[in-house]
């Protein structure tokens, strides 16, 4: 069985500016895959070369086998791609994008499936309304329609849910769990990490142009074991010995972020801090979640 999506050494440079540099990872057929990152870590610039929107400067990309070069057209059969950026078609209706965008892959009778996909989406209502009356929800609605319209084994979807709200989450992470169980392919880029906790079960995470991190998300979790202590002080200075732990920290409010790696940790934190002199007004004590893990390794190498 091949792999849904193969990267090898790939890179990409414009200019003397390297986006990628020599980015090797692979995603299973049937995963559900995170690729995480802060912005201008080389997220998009990745997915463009799989789609076919950009072009590497070099190494290979392949879609269920197909080299995103030489074997272009059946690499973008197989892939489907929810754009990050709203784009549409302002002359035609909601079931006529859909109808388009079904012939732009040979397919010319698709309406039972545009009807389910309206259905699913709940776009049903909105089928005969011109693309240009619709909220900036439903228009992301209708770009999941078209990235899934020709049925593709791989599904991309890069930051679908960013500024859209809570109904449109939840009937999206609904169907796509749906697709998944079915056994598509979802690859997933998000800056909501609690998302890709809990719907990714492997994780890549890109920093600089570069893979920092690739494993399943249940240990990369684990590898952060520990969690944080909240505290809010009432006046004075942090002490000097916990100053390398703190995550955050709020001077106004005198609230203070520590890391703290076990539950042993807590009370020689604590005896430091009414050593200097401070007043402990709250605390509470936070498990370690993907965020604390992707601060954490995005903060190394710096």
């Amino acid at each position: 069985m091949s792999d849904a999506i193969r990267i090898d050494s790939l890179t990409k440079r414009y200019g003397a500016f390297e986006a990628l540099g020599g980015v090797s990872f692979t995603v299973r057929q049937g995963e559900f895959f995170g690729l995480l990152g802060p912005n201008g870590a080389g997220k998009t610039t990745l997915i463009s070369i799989v789609a076919g929107l950009a072009r590497a400067s070099s190494g290979r990309a392949t879609v269920m086998g197909h080299d995103v070069v030489a074997d272009y057209r059946a690499a973008r059969r197989a892939l489907g791609v929810v754009p990050q950026e709203v784009v549409f078609d302002p002359f035609f209706t909601v079931r006529e994008t859909l109808r388009n965008t079904s012939g732009y892959y040979g397919l010319r009778r698709n309406d039972d499936w545009i009807d389910e996909l309206l259905q699913n989406l709940e776009l049903a209502d909105k089928a005969d309304s011109n693309m240009r009356t619709l909220s900036g929800g439903m228009k992301r609605r209708v770009l999941i329609g078209q990235a899934l319209v020709h049925r593709p084994p791989v599904i991309v979807l890069d930051e679908p849910t960013a500024g859209v709200d809570v109904e449109l989450r939840q009937t999206l992470w609904r169907f796509i769990r749906r697709l998944n169980g079915e056994g598509h392919t979802i690859v997933l880029t998000t800056h909501y990490l609690e998302e890709a906790q809990e719907l990714c079960g492997r994780i890549a995470m890109m920093r600089a142009g570069r893979l920092v991190a690739l494993d399943t998300t249940e240990r990369l979790v684990r590898h952060g074991a520990g969690g944080r202590l909240v505290l809010r002080l009432a006046g004075g200075e942090l002490p000097p010995a916990l100053a390398a732990d703190v995550i955050a920290e709020e001077s106004d409010a005198r609230r203070i972020v520590i890391r703290v790696r076990g539950p042993e940790q807590v009370e020689p934190i604590l005896a430091t801090i009414r050593e200097a002199g401070l007043v402990i007004e709250d605390i509470e004590m936070t498990h370690t979640d993907l965020e604390d893990v992707f601060v954490s390794i995005m903060r190394q190498g710096r």
